[in-house]
């Protein structure tokens, strides 16, 4: 009866599967969906065992940070390395494919702090090649912003402005907010292999901080377009505000 209960209410429409998983929640959601939290949970777990990923996907999230149940970090990591560990080779452009991918966005966090009740040590090699997975083999927003950062930090895959660049650059491309503040950031300067870029730093920082408004980001990235306007040129930043107005509709649909 729950796995009924969970199939007949996922809406056709969604276009991911993360957007299912939400849809399925906020249908299920108290007395308004007409099913019980318990019986929510049920339909939840018994998709879960049935190997359905989305289902996996939203236990791992609710244990992940104590919603609906109580604060889990291991089943959280359970539930996300199964979905891993299971579609690892999933179509990176299938309708699980984001699922699977931020799965292993959060196996590269757990192993990089490490989950000594599951007995996972720290290891930030095995954090970084899962979050290269996600980010090649998926091609991953996130997971691409987060490389892109990496190649900026000693201990993280080595100082490498050029590589940094190049990452924040996939991801800027596919509306990643966070990723285009960085990239406009560092193209407004200028790097090391690359001259400084003021017009198009501006456009991805002016960009960056329409996407992100309203969001726990928004003050840095206005940090960072404040400072760019400030020295920038006249006519540098009415270019850049005009490019990124006729780019902006690409980003729509992210």
């Amino acid at each position: 009866m729950a796995l009924s209960i969970l199939a007949a209410a996922i809406p056709a429409h969604a276009q991911t599967a993360a957007d299912a998983a939400l849809d399925l929640a906020n249908m299920l959601d108290g007395a308004g969906g007409g099913v019980s939290g318990d019986a929510y949970l049920s339909a939840l777990e018994n998709a879960a065992e049935a190997g359905q990923p989305m289902a996996m996907w939203q236990l791992g999230t609710m244990y992940e940070n104590g919603e609906g149940v109580a604060k889990d970090p291991v089943k959280a990591f359970s539930y996300f390395s199964q979905i891993a560990n299971q579609h690892a080779d999933a179509a990176p452009r299938g309708v699980e494919a984001d699922i699977v991918a931020q799965s292993f966005v959060k196996m590269g966090d757990y192993y990089r702090q490490g989950l000594p009740d599951a007995g996972i040590p720290a290891d930030i090699e095995r954090s970084h090649a899962l979050l290269l997975h996600a980010a090649t083999y998926f091609g991953d927003a996130d997971a691409q912003y987060r490389v892109g950062l990496l190649y900026l930090q000693d201990e993280g895959l080595g100082i490498n402005p050029l590589q940094s660049a190049r990452w924040l650059s996939l991801a800027a491309r596919k509306g990643h907010c966070l990723a285009q503040a960085r990239l406009g950031d560092m193209l407004f300067n200028g790097i090391e292999g690359i001259a400084a870029q003021p017009v198009e730093g501006l456009m991805w920082l002016n960009l960056s901080h329409e996407r992100c408004q309203g969001t726990a980001d928004q003050a840095q990235i206005d940090e960072m377009l404040n400072r760019a306007s400030s020295i920038a040129k006249p006519e540098d930043r009415a270019n850049a505000a005009s490019l990124a107005q006729s780019i902006a509709p690409q980003f729509a649909n992210f």
